[in-house]
């Protein structure tokens, strides 16, 4: 495993049919893996519109077991390209039981593994709760041809407790599938503050465990909510290597050299300094108790 790996983030823009957003994902591997990426990442939830703007029992019908069909179509484009897919889907685990997860799938199209999403947003026009059962697989880092990859969706982006647990996993990057956008009524006001807020909670994650970020996002008004794609990659440093539009349907591309990562933990060891004989109270909801 070499030490520099090219990385691929598809920003789409997602239609109603399920068929035409897998073909344009399939088309977009293809096309990231021959411009010589060796990893691609795919928005959160890529094979549909972003259902959970309401509470639709209807909407349960987009869901689909994992393995299954998708997992299946991602790992032969996978195994054709020699490229490390991670998709995002809508698993039915069971009747009346589903999550928001991510696939890892190696270069020769071996399912690594699963991520169920662990923070569960409940939001005006993010009515995730209603949809999806909280992960019960823990923090993970999946080892692929090209390095050690940690996956969060999402709403995992704004808590530093899953970034460090996914670092402490070992993972080299941190990729977080995506579905963020300005609510119609917001986006005047608190549109600008809300996008950098978001890109800066990322970025701390990677300087605070000396890790590669990459955000993948769609774009599009679907409802009334604006995607604002900007998917981007950032380094062990904070520094944004690469960004996308807030408008265009684009690939990411960005050079990582992993060696970075050792060198930015040598200059700043927050991982030595850690005082792990003195956090348990992170485990409380509030200071006032285990509640």
């Amino acid at each position: 495993m070499s030490d520099l790996v090219r990385i691929g983030l598809v920003q789409m823009r997602c239609e109603v049919e399920p068929a035409r957003n897998l073909a344009a994902a399939l088309a977009a591997i293809e096309e990231t893996a021959a411009a010589g990426a060796h990893i691609v990442v795919l928005p959160e939830l890529f094979r549909s519109r972003y259902f959970c703007q309401s509470e639709d029992h209807a909407a349960f019908d987009l869901a689909e077991p994992v393995p299954g069909p998708t997992t299946e179509a991602l790992a032969a484009v996978a195994r054709k390209c020699g490229v490390v897919v991670v998709g995002s889907l809508f698993e039915r685990r069971a009747p009346g039981l589903y999550h928001n997860t991510a696939c890892v799938l190696d270069a020769d199209g071996t399912l690594l593994g699963l991520y169920r999403t662990m923070h569960i947003p409940d939001d005006p026009l993010y009515y995730e709760k209603f949809y999806f059962t909280p992960g019960d697989l823990g923090f993970r880092s999946f080892e692929t041809r090209f390095g050690r990859i940690g996956v969060l969706v999402c709403w995992d982006q704004w808590f530093p407790e899953a970034a460090r647990l996914t670092a402490l996993a070992g993972a080299q990057i941190l990729v977080y599938p995506t579905a963020i956008g300005w609510h119609e009524a917001e986006r005047e006001e608190f549109g600008v503050g809300q996008h950098a807020a978001w890109q800066t909670s990322q970025c701390a994650h990677a300087i605070a465990n000396g890790v590669f970020v990459c955000a993948a996002n769609r774009i599009g008004r679907e409802q009334t909510v604006d995607f604002w794609g900007a998917s981007f990659v950032c380094d062990p440093f904070g520094q944004v290597l690469e960004r996308a539009s807030h408008d265009r349907v684009e690939i990411v591309m960005a050079d990582l050299d992993l060696r970075r990562i050792e060198q930015v933990r040598r200059h700043w060891p927050f991982l030595r300094d850690r005082r792990i004989d003195a956090y348990a109270g992170v485990v409380q909801r509030f200071g006032d108790g285990p509640a």
